[in-house]
């Protein structure tokens, strides 16, 4: 496949979408200190003012990535369980509930939890990290696992780490199956098997006659099953820059 070809034929009835922790920003230990890479917010904002769409995925909350991107780029995190359109904040009508949950398991991890496994509170969801100790993925595992079992909450594998979710229908693919209504192309540019759910979305939508690519930021912890669907692989955050630079230029 042509990826610029694709994806440049028409951006009025195109939506660009990507991921954002290991496809705009590097991988970095501590979670909080993530950001775009430089030139990245400008190349969004400069791609939004062609295209039909365009959107960051990320399983953060929406708060923490909307500190960098206008109001004009859609913004869906916790996987869709909040997002910010056109600049209005909504959460997932059922996610309140739960809210009281994850803060439970939270206050369970600082008392019980393996140690030395990175906590990271979402208000919505949590991710345990194992991060730069590897040999603590078996009982951070096994630790979430029984936290869902006694909590009711979703265990879902990430990079390096375990994440606790509500018991929702909601993913990276949901949410782009919703954002990406209308719309004759579709990209989903990512790095990790938390959007093989968008990849599966695009499954869908070609089926529908609907042109889709597939972009992967390659790493050295990139999963093999990422590679696979790949239509194009470009390496890291960097190489997504450079693709989104040229699409830019294209579509001027």
């Amino acid at each position: 496949m042509d990826v610029l070809a694709a994806l440049t034929r028409d951006p009025s009835t195109t939506g660009l979408f990507t991921d954002f922790d290991g496809t705009l920003s590097a991988i970095v230990p501590d979670p909080a200190a993530a950001v775009p890479v430089p030139g990245a917010v400008d190349a969004l904002e400069a791609l939004g003012r062609r295209y039909a769409a365009v959107g960051v995925f990320s399983g953060r909350p929406v708060d923490f990535i909307a500190r960098f991107f206008p109001a004009d780029v859609t913004l869906a995190g916790l996987y869709g369980l909040e997002t910010r359109i056109g600049g209005t904040r909504a959460d997932h009508p059922e996610g309140h509930a739960w809210r009281q949950v994850v803060a439970d398991v939270v206050a369970a991890a600082a008392v019980d939890g393996p140690a030395g496994m990175r906590v990271e509170s979402k208000g919505l969801s949590l991710t345990l990290h194992y991060r730069g100790a590897p040999d603590l993925a078996a009982p951070v595992e096994a630790w979430a696992r029984g936290q869902a079992a006694a909590s009711g909450l979703e265990v879902r594998a990430a990079k390096m780490s375990v994440e606790l979710h509500p018991p929702i229908e909601e993913d990276k693919g949901t949410t782009l199956l919703r954002l990406a209504a209308g719309l004759a192309t579709v990209a989903f540019f990512g790095d990790d098997v938390g959007d093989l759910p968008a990849f599966d979305a695009l499954d869908q939508l070609a089926a529908q006659g609907v042109t889709t690519v597939r972009v992967v930021a390659r790493s050295a912890e990139v999963d093999p099953a990422m590679l696979a669907r790949a239509d194009l692989v470009v390496d890291g955050p960097a190489g997504i820059l450079d693709l989104f630079d040229q699409l830019r230029r294209a579509a001027a």
